[in-house]
């Protein structure tokens, strides 16, 4: 079982270091042929103009789509959300519209407005996330098939799930917290075998072509 860690702009190592320490075989994603094998993704924080173009230019994202279109888990954190959103309240056309959510870049301001806050977050137990904000997007609007993971005092998400796709505004990766990875780490064992017989089986995600809509489980 092999995670690819989108590598082409941001905070990319931290994600490859964590994974690493959970066990886990992380690899960098530049090129389609480093999706090769792998069973989970993560979408790193960093610039998601510069990203969205450096996707674009590599060629990975119809790769990344049909991966997840087939049920290959996704976690994307702080831009990595706006990437992984169908839609962006700026005005940008979606990258990879998985999430049925309306994002706001850079919501909180500028880099001297990041701030952290320790979220309840109840699908990973009793125990506060520690969160990291940094340049953040806030979703402002979330679709019917979303779960909505964690939320901010004010009521505002900030963790969302559609079946097979994970978002933060946050950067768990930089606080140390581990449990986000390690359900996505549970999800790509499940995608890479899926039951003796099986095979891996496509996820009932319905893929956008253009401007239709995709249904699926954020450039800051």
């Amino acid at each position: 079982m092999k995670i690819g860690v989108v590598a082409l702009q941001g905070a990319f190592i931290e994600h490859l270091d964590l994974l690493r320490r959970l066990g886990v075989e992380a690899v960098p994603v530049r090129l389609p042929a480093d999706l090769q094998d792998v069973s989970g993704v993560v979408l790193p924080g960093g610039e998601s103009t510069t990203m969205r173009k450096l996707i674009h230019r590599w060629g990975l994202r119809d790769p990344l789509l049909d991966l997840a279109t087939q049920g290959a888990p996704v976690f994307g954190t702080c831009a990595g959300m706006i990437l992984l959103s169908r839609e962006i309240v700026d005005g940008d056309e979606p990258v990879l519209p998985l999430l049925d959510v309306a994002v706001k870049r850079n919501a909180f301001g500028r880099q001297l407005d990041s701030f952290e806050e320790d979220l309840e977050v109840p699908v990973l137990g009793d125990q506060p996330v520690h969160a990291v904000f940094i340049r953040a997007p806030v979703i402002e609007r979330v679709g019917p098939e979303v779960d909505v993971l964690a939320r901010l005092d004010d009521g505002r998400p900030v963790a969302v799930r559609q079946r097979n796709v994970i978002a933060t505004a946050f950067h768990p990766e930089l606080a140390g917290e581990t449990r986000f990875h390690h359900l996505l780490a549970t999800m790509a064992a499940a995608f890479a075998e899926p039951g003796e017989g099986a095979g891996r089986r496509r996820h009932p995600t319905r893929r956008a072509t253009g401007g239709a809509e995709t249904a699926g489980t954020g450039e800051r």
